[in-house]
């Protein structure tokens, strides 16, 4: 595929209505709404988002990861500490989630501040999860280099065995979750000739205020 073709690339959007009157004046309640909408339609996995992090000097990365939960208007993740993205957080918090939601034509921005949740809970949803996905967790050393995927099929035999009578595994130290706190939250929908609706939550003292963007 070449430039030309690229630019000419297009996707007509619809006509559905996103104003400041018809918006919740409370972020959360918004986007419970909206990600209740998105499930509805069936969309695959709605709770899919980009989580992008980035170093002290402030060399930034992304990828997707699934929230799993929302708690004290927090959006929480669960992965590995010592991963590329556990190893950024540790050194600048502030992070930014972004959902997509193509089949509705709309997009929720958040930028935070992120920090690890209590072991209890993170061990609780660790112990909910197929105890395939626990022994996953335990057997790959996440973001590190590794020679071959044998290395991983090999590390899963050794602690199948180990665990072979074990409903569920210990949860490893190095795993678990994280919330994002919200400071300012952005709902976009997509309107017809690019004149999208977007409006923007921000946090002042302590409250939320609603304002209209242009698009």
């Amino acid at each position: 595929m070449n430039s030309e073709q690229l630019a000419a690339m297009r996707q007509a959007y619809g006509n559905q209505e996103f104003t400041l009157s018809s918006s919740d004046s409370n972020p959360f309640h918004q986007f419970t709404k909206w990600f209740k909408e998105a499930i509805d339609a069936q969309l695959m996995e709605p709770n899919a988002m980009t989580l992008s992090t980035a170093t002290a000097d402030g060399k930034p990365s992304g990828r997707i990861v699934l929230l799993k939960g929302l708690e004290n208007e927090s959006f929480v993740f669960f992965t590995n500490y010592n991963s590329r993205k556990g190893k950024e957080i540790e050194e600048n918090p502030k992070v930014a989630l972004t959902f997509w939601w193509d089949g509705l034509q709309r997009q929720v921005r958040i930028d935070g501040t992120i920090e690890k949740i209590a072991p209890e809970a993170s061990t609780a949803y660790f112990q909910s999860r197929p105890k395939g996905s626990q022994i996953g967790a335990w057997a790959s050393p996440q973001s590190d280099q590794i020679t071959s995927r044998d290395q991983l099929t090999e590390r899963v035999v050794e602690l199948t065995e180990k665990y072979a009578t074990d409903e569920v595994l210990p949860r490893p130290e190095h795993w678990g979750g994280y919330a994002v706190t919200a400071d300012e939250i952005e709902f976009w929908q997509g309107r017809a000739n690019r004149l999208h609706d977007r409006i923007l939550y921000l946090k002042e003292n302590k409250r939320w205020v609603k304002i209209r963007l242009a698009p």
